[in-house]
């Protein structure tokens, strides 16, 4: 619920001042307090950190949320039927165009451009294309749909894709929220994958592109079913999955199926790492790059963008994944 009235209230611009106006505060309790300590040391060291703090906020805002790589992966495993040895997936997550408007939308151009440079032979995106509304998706169309691969693109849905943080409470009309999306990723010429797959064939040879609605936990939509999602899919067949949320890897990939690779964004790297901690590591296990469970493998990207237009230490990422035949 608290969530849902901060989406509904802040717009993205408004967390930067927000956290300025706190940082202010701060500045101005430091301020006060510094002037009862003795010790000049210690002043000195209490004034360094709070302008490391604003130096973290002015490049996290201003300088590293417009930066953007492009890592390349390899995973190899016995099961790719030869045909797709070289096979190249460029997937990405959390583009959530609602914040990539104004000055930020050459980011979004770049990760366009980035993409399409990749020249590969799919692309995947797994979830958080809006933050609170479909109409952010219509505004962005005519730079998404130049998205193109040889056999398409393919997406998921993520929590922000669901209404979630409408600020509707009518359970119909947030259905509808999410019906919209669904109906402007398919304006977008993506093939969206609602708890169901298809096969991408090169001669007799043939891989599953799987997605998964959203499986989060705690307060996050759980609407996941693999059985719908690989129904009629044989044991011997190579899946790459697509779940939004890399929780739902070991609570429900990894033992009810055998996915061999699976594609997921959601936590953004944490927005901010210092020294490689992030905060995001409290709260997932797996929440940046490549993991392996023996030979199967999760891969978590940072994203793309994200509600609050803010990275310090983990800046957006396009993957580029080869996939080997072992």
């Amino acid at each position: 619920m608290m969530n849902s009235i901060l989406m509904t209230l802040l717009s993205p611009d408004a967390y930067t001042i927000l956290a300025a106006v706190l940082l202010a505060l701060f500045s101005l309790l430091v301020f006060f307090l510094s002037r009862l300590v003795r010790r000049r040391w210690l002043r000195w060291l209490v004034w360094a950190i709070t302008l490391f703090f604003w130096y973290v906020l002015f490049y996290g805002t201003f300088v590293g949320f417009t930066r953007l790589e492009v890592r390349h992966v390899e995973y190899a495993s016995a099961d790719l039927p030869a045909a797709f040895d070289g096979y190249r997936i460029a997937f990405f997550s959390d583009a959530h165009v609602g914040t990539l408007t104004g000055t930020r939308r050459p980011l979004l151009e770049r990760v366009v451009d980035s993409i399409n440079a990749q020249h590969a032979d799919v692309i995947c995106f797994v979830g958080d294309l809006q933050n609170q509304h479909p109409d952010e998706i219509a505004a962005a169309r005519p730079l998404l749909k130049r998205l193109k691969a040889r056999d398409g693109v393919y997406s998921v849905l993520g929590n922000h894709d669901y209404a979630e943080y409408s600020g509707l409470t009518d359970d119909y009309e947030r259905a509808m929220l999410c019906e919209e999306v669904c109906r402007q990723e398919g304006l977008l010429g993506w093939r969206l994958l609602l708890n169901t797959h298809c096969y991408i064939r090169r001669g007799s040879d043939s891989i599953v592109i799987a997605g998964m609605e959203n499986d989060g936990d705690g307060r996050f939509p759980q609407l996941g079913s693999i059985p719908n999602a690989l129904w009629g899919v044989r044991r011997s067949d190579f899946i790459v999955m697509l779940e939004h949320d890399p929780t739902s890897w070991r609570r429900r990939i990894l033992p009810q199926c055998h996915a061999q690779l699976t594609l997921s964004g959601h936590t953004h790297g944490g927005h901010l790492s210092l020294l490689g901690l992030s905060p995001a590591a409290i709260r997932y296990r797996e929440y940046e790059g490549l993991y392996h469970v023996g030979p199967r493998a999760l891969y978590v990207t940072k994203g793309v963008g994200g509600v609050l237009p803010f990275r310090f230490g983990t800046p957006a990422e396009i993957v580029v994944i080869t996939l080997r035949k072992r």
